[in-house]
């Protein structure tokens, strides 16, 4: 039986992308075409995909840019981010605090190559992952009996490596807004990621889950690299080694 089911998105486009430039110099990295498709484009497809219509982009650096957005998708609606400047992405879920009921949250400068990986139902909340037995510097959560015990910022080596994509229950939702509220209005405690919240300022009130993908059904665009890697296009940006 299924036990929760998506019925919103929070999509993350507000930050300036530096590891992209010169390309996010005139462009926000979200709207950055990949094979002819903005990067933010392909999780609203993958979300329309999956039925989730209901969409929150939140922006920030060049949001005039995402203007056109909500006309091209009813349903899609566009959340300023105004510290997106001085403060890390707190800031962002912040701004749409009202909305992570039920929701799937993501980055917007990411490949959605598998549109099941954004499927609506749940049982748990918590993120995407796959298994890496391998070394990785990414985010990596350590489980026990289905539920996340510890996240590692620093990588390591035979655990679930933690992608942009995450899902929450109304009941966690209210959870995760309270928390956020409380870090970003009364601590100040801008200076973090959003998954701190939950992953590392107050772990003991969630019990999180993971939802296995495969390997390449998201791919994270985090540098010019993994751009060129993508779409061959960008390979002259490539400096001479």
């Amino acid at each position: 039986m299924i036990a929760h089911t998506v019925r919103r998105a929070i999509i993350m486009a507000a930050g300036e992308g530096t590891r992209l430039r010169p390309l996010t110099l005139a462009t926000p990295k979200p709207l950055i075409p990949v094979n002819g498709v903005p990067m933010i484009e392909s999780c609203i497809g993958a979300l329309h995909e999956n039925g989730i219509r209901e969409i929150y982009v939140v922006v920030g650096y060049k949001k005039e840019q995402f203007a056109h957005l909500p006309a091209k998708y009813p349903g899609l609606t566009l959340i300023e981010n105004p510290w997106y400047d001085a403060c890390n992405n707190i800031s962002s879920l912040y701004a749409a605090r009202e909305h992570i009921e039920d929701a799937i949250i993501l980055d917007g400068d990411q490949l959605i190559r598998d549109p099941a990986a954004l499927a609506p139902d749940f049982d748990r909340s918590g993120y995407n992952c796959v298994w890496t037995e391998g070394h990785t510097d990414e985010w990596l959560l350590t489980v026990e009996n289905g539920v996340v015990t510890h996240c590692s910022r620093t990588g390591g080596s035979h655990g679930w490596q933690l992608y942009s994509v995450s899902r929450w229950s109304a009941e966690d939702g209210q959870r995760l807004k309270k928390h956020l509220e409380l870090e970003f209005e009364e601590k100040k405690n801008r200076g973090i990621y959003w998954d701190d919240v939950a992953l590392f300022c107050h772990p003991t009130d969630y019990r999180l889950g993971v939802r296995p993908m495969n390997r390449g059904d998201v791919v994270e665009i985090d540098s010019l690299a993994d751009l060129a890697a993508a779409d061959p296009s960008y390979r002259h940006l490539l400096k001479e080694g």
